[in-house]
């Protein structure tokens, strides 16, 4: 049994040695034939262009001038007009509320009342000891005009009665320190005391709003500060409603944000119909420099390198491939400043396919306007 095992390992290595030395033998023969088989696969749209002839099917877009705007995309919020939260100018017990939350309130409408009673009081008492001594000093007048009294007898008269007229100016001030009164037009929110609570000068009462116009606060980077300046024109969007809305920018911030190297502006829409609600998040659009007559391209032509980009361009029934130097972007087109002219055909689809001096055959021509009208 021994035997016959040893017997049987011999037989197995000799014919592992056997093919081995045919695999080294018949090795280069197998490689060259099947690198003759891969140098004809078969004809395909993409890759087998060169060995079959066939053109790779692509769309093609003829470079015209075009007006390019350089646009800045930001976020924003919207903000009210004007906004305050209501307090009493003094502390007291509420004995009236006079707005319904919700509604609309007009300037130096009556909307809350602190107890004045003691302050009436006191000036009912001002106003009586005031007629009296304006007699007094009517009469003091006559007499100082006869030389029948001294000027030093007139002037006190004259200055009690000057004292009381600023005792009750001040009472009157008080009194009024117990109204609140709306500061401007707007709406009323919801109030946040009852009547016969104690309020005081922290107590907050209610919040006024003013909604019409409204600002759209935003930011820039700071290499724009010296473009967007009053007067500037925006686009803003606002999540759940598709039309666009423009605003004019109407402030500045003249500090950069240290933080976000970054300048807050703030724009003016009207809202007459109040169909936006302030504090609503907002997309914002701005158009800065125009170039009028600027080589430009559908963005989707452009292939981006380690280089630098490049696009191919269909020339002689072949892709050329051409490096690009780009510019300003839009929404859909980029600028090439240097390796394309007027009148080139880019290459816009099978944008993966393309090699240089692949043979190719334009299936469809874009112009200008088609593309603008394939957007719309």
């Amino acid at each position: 049994m021994v035997f016959n095992s040893k017997k049987s390992i011999r037989t197995f290595l000799s014919v592992l040695v056997i093919l081995f030395i045919t695999l080294i033998i018949f090795y280069p023969k197998l490689k060259f034939l099947s690198d003759k088989g891969s140098e004809n696969p078969m004809p395909g749209r993409g890759q087998g262009m060169k060995g079959s002839g066939q053109p790779l099917l692509a769309s093609g877009y003829v470079v015209v001038p075009t007006s390019m705007n350089e646009l800045i995309y930001s976020t924003g919020s919207l903000l009210p007009d004007e906004e305050v939260e209501l307090s009493f100018e003094t502390s007291g017990k509420v004995v009236g509320i006079y707005f319904k939350e919700g509604t609309r309130v007009k300037k130096g409408e009556l909307l809350a009342k602190i107890n004045d009673k003691p302050l009436q009081a006191q000036l009912l008492k001002l106003k009586a000891q005031h007629k009296l001594t304006e007699e007094r000093e009517f009469r003091q007048r006559q007499l100082l005009d006869r030389d029948a009294i001294s000027q030093e007898s007139y002037d006190q008269v004259a200055t009690e009665l000057q004292s009381l007229e600023a005792d009750i100016l001040l009472i009157e001030a008080r009194i009024s320190e117990t109204e609140l009164r709306a500061p401007f037009d707007g709406i009323i929110g919801l109030r946040l005391i009852s009547e016969g609570a104690f309020a005081t000068t922290q107590t907050k009462i209610v919040q006024l709003v003013k909604i019409s116009p409204l600002k759209i606060e935003f930011s820039i980077p700071e290499r724009y500060a010296g473009e967007v300046i009053p007067g500037y024109s925006i686009d803003f969007n606002v999540d759940g409603i598709e039309k666009s809305f423009s605003a004019n920018v109407y402030a500045v911030d003249p500090k950069v944000d240290l933080n976000t190297r970054t300048i807050v502006a703030r724009a003016l829409y009207a809202n007459t119909r109040e169909e936006l609600k302030p504090g609503r998040f907002v997309s914002v659009r701005a158009r800065l420099s125009k170039i009028e007559k600027a080589v430009s391209i559908p963005s989707e032509a452009v292939i981006p390198e380690m280089e630098g980009e490049k696009v191919f361009v269909y020339k002689n029934g072949k892709a050329q491939e051409v490096k690009v130097s780009l510019g300003l972007r839009t929404e859909s087109h980029v600028q090439v400043k240097s390796g394309l002219h007027f009148g080139d055909t880019v290459l816009i689809t099978a944008i993966l396919q393309l090699r240089h001096q692949i043979p190719v055959q334009l299936d469809t021509l874009i112009t200008n306007n088609d593309l603008a009208n394939s957007l719309q």
